[in-house]
This record gives C-alpha cells, sequence and structure tokens, in this order.
C-alpha cells in the first residue's frame, strides 16, 4: 500500500478499505506517513468525508493505537459520560457521583480544560490535595470499593489519535466531522466503556453553533457506536448561555455540590437529571428514563448524592470536610459587580463572551503549559428570560488581579443583550439521539 493511493482515493470520494485505514493510522503513529500527507487525506475527508464503516474503522484503529484499559474486574456495566464542552459545564461533577450512588460503576478518565475554563481534571484539583494521577489498579480499585473514580488520562491513550489532533487545529481541518467523531469515540472505546453517553454541546458558546451542526456530530458518533457494538446515546443541549450560574473552578466545584444537594440551578439539575437517567437505562439499572430519574431525584433528597462525592474526594487525597463545607474551597480576594444598564428583560447571555472573560480573569488556559488560578471566576446572579431592573447585579466577578479584573468586567458587560418584553424559552435539551 501506498499512502499516495489512500490520498487519491479519498480525494475522488471512493470508499476506504479496513486494512487501508489500518495501514495509515499504523503508519502515521510510528512515523513512516509525514505529516504532509495525513494532513492531505485530512482535508480529503474534511471535502469527501467517510461512510458510518470507514470512520467506525478509523475509530478503532485510532483505539488501538496505545494502551486499552480492559475494566472487565469492575463488576456491571461501565457507562462513561463525555461533553463536548461549553462554558459553566460542570455536568460531570455532579453525574458522576450521582449515578454511582444509584450503582452504575463510573471509571472515567477526563482530561484538562483548553479554552473557557478548567477541565474536569482542573476544577477537582479545587479540592486541596486530591491526586488526579493514579495508577491502573489504585483507579480499578477505587471504583470497585466506592463505585466512582475520576482521574487524568493515560499518557499512552490513543496516541494516534493525539497526533491527528495537533496535525488538524493547524490544518485548518477540525471541523472534519468523522475526524471529530472518531477523536472523541476512540477514546472513550480505548479507555473501556460498555456504554457511553455523549452530550453534544450547540450554540455560540459551543464548538457546533447550529443544531444541524449537532446533529449531524450527534449522529456521527452514535453509529460509531453501533459500528463497534457499544451502546451510544446523545443528548444535544443548549450552550447559547453559561450552564448554571458559575464559571470557574473553584465556583463550578461549589454549584456542582448544590446540585447534588438538591439547591442547584435548573437548568444544571435538569441537564444532570436527563444525563444520569439515560445512564441509568443503558447501565440496565431502569428500565425507563422516568424510571431513571426517579431514583436519581430520591437519591439527591437523601443526601447520598453529596456523600458520594465526598467518599470519591477523600479516597483520591482530599478532605471530605471541603465537601460539606465548600466555603473552604479556594477564594479569589478581589470582587467587582457588573449591574443592569436598563429596566425589562435579559434577552440573552453571550456564552462565548462570559467564556471569554474567565479565561481573562486566569478560570481558563490558551496553551497547555497555562497556570490556572482556581479561585477566580464569574457568578451569574440571571438568566435570560428574567425580569431585570437598572442598577440590579447581573453578574460578580472574582478576580485576583486588579487589571485582569478591569479587562473582564468590560466583556462581561456586553455579554448581556436587552428586550422590553420577556423572549421565548429556549430549550435546554433539542434533542436525544440514539
Amino acid at each position: 500500500m501506498r499512502m499516495v493511493d489512500i490520498i487519491a482515493k479519498k480525494r475522488d470520494g471512493k470508499e476506504l478499505s479496513t486494512e487501508e485505514i489500518q495501514f495509515l493510522v499504523d503508519g502515521y503513529t510510528n512515523g513512516s506517513i509525514p505529516d504532509y500527507q495525513m494532513s492531505a487525506w485530512a482535508m480529503a475527508v474534511l471535502f469527501r468525508g467517510m461512510t458510518p464503516r470507514e470512520t467506525g474503522d478509523l475509530t478503532m484503529a485510532m483505539a488501538r493505537s496505545g494502551e486499552q484499559l480492559d475494566l472487565t474486574s469492575i463488576p456491571g456495566v461501565k457507562v462513561d459520560k463525555h461533553s463536548t464542552g461549553g462554558v459553566g459545564d460542570k455536568t460531570t461533577l455532579v453525574v458522576a457521583p450521582l449515578v454511582a450512588a444509584a450503582g452504575i460503576p463510573v471509571a472515567k478518565m477526563s482530561g484538562r480544560g483548553l479554552g473557557h475554563s478548567g477541565g474536569t481534571i482542573d476544577k477537582l484539583e479545587s479540592f486541596a490535595g486530591f491526586q488526579v494521577e493514579r495508577t491502573r489498579e489504585q483507579f480499578f480499585q477505587q471504583v470497585r470499593d466506592i463505585g466512582v473514580a475520576v482521574i487524568g488520562q493515560s499518557g499512552n491513550l490513543t496516541p494516534a489519535d493525539k497526533k491527528l489532533y495537533a496535525l488538524r487545529d493547524v490544518t485548518a481541518t477540525v471541523e472534519a466531522v468523522p475526524l471529530i467523531a472518531s477523536s472523541i469515540m476512540s477514546k472513550k472505546i480505548a479507555a473501556g466503556a460498555d456504554a457511553i453517553l455523549l452530550d453534544v454541546k450547540v450554540g455560540k458558546g459551543a464548538f457546533m453553533k447550529t443544531l444541524e451542526e449537532a446533529e449531524t456530530l450527534a449522529r456521527a458518533m452514535v453509529d460509531i457506536g453501533s459500528q463497534v457494538g457499544r451502546k451510544t446515546v446523545a443528548v444535544i443541549s443548549d450552550m447559547n448561555q453559561p450552564l448554571g450560574f458559575a464559571v470557574g473552578n473553584a465556583l463550578e466545584v461549589k454549584e456542582a455540590i448544590a446540585t447534588l444537594a438538591g439547591n442547584g440551578p435548573k437548568d444544571l439539575t435538569e441537564l444532570a437529571l436527563a444525563i444520569g437517567a439515560r445512564m441509568l437505562v443503558l447501565g440496565g439499572l431502569a428500565s425507563s428514563v422516568d424510571e431513571g430519574r426517579g431514583r436519581l431525584e430520591e437519591i439527591i433528597a437523601s443526601g447520598k448524592a453529596v456523600d458520594k462525592l465526598a467518599q470519591m474526594v477523600e479516597a483520591q487525597g482530599g478532605n471530605k470536610r471541603d465537601v460539606y463545607e465548600p466555603d473552604r474551597l479556594p477564594q479569589a480576594g478581589l470582587t467587582a459587580q457588573v449591574t443592569a444598564q436598563q429596566d425589562g428583560y435579559l434577552a440573552g447571555i453571550d456564552a462565548e463572551t462570559v467564556g471569554h472573560a474567565s479565561v481573562v480573569l486566569g478560570a481558563g488556559r490558551l496553551t497547555k503549559e497555562m497556570p490556572i488560578d482556581l479561585a477566580v471566576g464569574i457568578a451569574l446572579h440571571k438568566k435570560r428570560g428574567d425580569r431585570v431592573r437598572a442598577g440590579e447585579p447581573l453578574a460578580t466577578l472574582h478576580a485576583n488581579d486588579e487589571r485582569l479584573l478591569q479587562d473582564a468586567l468590560k466583556d462581561v458587560a456586553e455579554a448581556f443583550a436587552y428586550s422590553s418584553e420577556q423572549p421565548p424559552e429556549q430549550p435546554l435539551i433539542y434533542k436525544i439521539v440514539e
């Protein structure tokens, strides 16, 4: 086989064989296929697409390019959850302990965030002493013991995807849906999941800006799941405004704890229940979404959801007191408010603008090497559709640097749009793809 022939075949819109896809993944991983040829192939995929079978083959070839976790020593159906990311998206911090308390084993590997705020791993480090690096046996044993562990991604998981992802970033091929779908799904499959729940974000604060784009991606990932024998469901959810009220690591952890205790924001609570209930169905612990939701609501009301998070924090080196007394979490030294400029209703809160302001404050990173300030961020006080009066606080910014605070204040002030009439309600969940 020659890579030039594979590039030409895809350029001409033809379907690649399983062997050809394995050849290009193996060659790119071991360095025998150079970046310039892989770039040409990725551009051909961007224009010509891939069939579901091709995308499934690419996913499995990338999953096999490095180590794969075997979770069979952990009893039960292992259901993994993935979000395509958004502003204020702390759903995993709620869903992981919640479904674990219901009996679904959660053995989750998460990454650090680039962009709006930290990833799940960064947020968990708001708990002093929390260890995100665990040996494989420690990881498995913790899930066997308490039903949940969330750790950093292994260094040798899907090396082919790591190389291809970096290449796509600098060759204008990030938007190729088969490559996005196979990138996400290869990591989930290599991490050992039996079933996968995907939260595909859509809107201003998401990578997918339109419902059509989000649905195309969701369908591609669900098709991959079917191709490779993993039960997969995708929830398409709104990211035009931040999820919940908190944006920023420790602030989001506090909000997740409140949600687990039954006192969280309406949208975050609803999304966590919608995702968690479907995870219970995928794991065989509920026969319907309604039954799963009812069980999760009972677990929240009983206090077991908060207790499960405390167990996980303690098992990974943190102090469970931080869960029961969240004011012990990192706090910023400076605060300032953005107030309403007029009477009326909030017509919108631009999630992308709020996300940018959180990065300005230091809550997110633009490069992998950038440090994160766990204490800083933005706490919203109003959401789209709420009535406001001129001078009323809309958001409080938490900062540790006066200059950065002033820059972020300008951004956040521009994120709010006003209307004299209450805007129509916007869905939180647009569609379920399965």
